[in-house]
């Protein structure tokens, strides 16, 4: 990173977000942003910069994941702490984007809560968003401002290119129909098959798994989505393939949300690999599967994509080739 880059450009991080932050700064040989988040005694939060960004380009890098609302009443004050400090430009970087689920009203009375955490970040003077996988890609159009949706595949593809010979028979598994294009493009990418189950959702917690369309028999089935939650929908898949004659499962998801029992459920299930990034800060709570875990780090994806951000170069380029983004 040149002097006038290290001049014009600030990365500051939220407090649950400093070691990812960490990473990304130095993939640019950039210094971390210096500014500190207080909590009163009351819940409140303050957040005071303790350096210039009068006329700067700053992003704040900070996942709206549990704890969800101090997280994004953090972002939010973050933003408006920049705007008044008089920041050229205010980027958000939210690996994981909290209340990306309540995307649509799927029943009556019930609010579509990612529009207005979309509405409350525009409102408080962001510029623009870059988010990892999205739950819903529609998503990106609840933002009144320029939005880039980042794929955690190329950094999933170069981790299983490294061990592609240990996998023997390949094949991807889509644990439901949303995730199936990229659960193709990495077919594609690794010489692997296809095969895909769909699912019924009964609740917030339970998942019932119903057909398996392909054959998994003999094959090392590497099953891939945006997510894993309370661990039911990737437990009840891994147990339909293995009766099926899977020869072994691996989990993969870009975001490690892992609520209620999904630690214990995953450390009794009969996956044996589970592959995530680091788009969540895992905190010690992930440590009961420290013999089944992988965590791969999105810090250079983020940094590279940052760089072409303040430099006005394409960020669509970083993907050509890959198995792209969640429809």
């Amino acid at each position: 990173m040149s002097r006038s880059d290290q001049d014009s450009l600030k990365i500051f991080a939220g407090r649950h977000s400093i070691d990812l932050t960490q990473r990304i700064c130095r993939h640019l040989d950039l210094p971390m942003g210096q500014a500190r988040t207080f909590v009163f005694p009351d819940g409140e939060l303050m957040v005071k910069l303790e350096e210039d960004v009068r006329g700067r380009d700053c992003f704040v890098v900070l996942s709206t994941c549990e704890p969800v609302n101090d997280n994004l009443m953090e972002l939010l004050v973050f933003i408006d702490c920049l705007r008044r400090a008089s920041a050229s430009r205010i980027s958000i970087v939210t690996p994981y984007f909290g209340y990306a689920r309540q995307d649509r009203k799927d029943e009556g009375r019930v609010p579509i809560t990612a529009k207005l955490v979309a509405n409350l970040i525009t409102a408080a003077g962001a510029q623009r968003v870059i988010a990892v996988d999205l739950h819903a890609a529609q998503i990106q159009g609840f933002f009144d401002l320029p939005v880039d949706h980042l794929s955690a595949t190329p950094v999933f593809f170069e981790y299983f290119r490294s061990i592609r010979a240990e996998l023997g028979d390949l094949c991807m598994v889509s644990p439901d129909v949303g995730n199936v294009k990229v659960a193709e493009g990495f077919a594609n990418l690794l010489g692997a098959d296809l095969a895909i189950i769909n699912k019924r959702r009964l609740s917030g917690e339970k998942v019932a798994t119903g057909n398996l369309i392909g054959s998994v028999e003999g094959k090392t089935v590497v099953m891939f989505d945006d997510m894993i939650s309370t661990g039911g929908t990737v437990g009840e898949a891994a147990r339909l393939v293995m009766e099926r004659g899977a020869r072994g499962v691996i989990a993969a998801a870009t975001h490690a949300v892992l609520v209620g029992l999904a630690v214990q459920r995953l450390q009794e299930s009969v996956i044996s690999r589970i592959v995530v990034t680091n788009t969540i800060p895992s905190n010690g709570r992930l440590a009961p599967l420290r013999g089944k875990l992988v965590e791969i780090c999105v810090g250079p994806l983020l940094g590279e994509a940052i760089h072409r951000i303040h430099h006005n170069l394409s960020v669509s380029a970083l993907f050509t080739g890959t198995a792209g983004t969640k429809r």
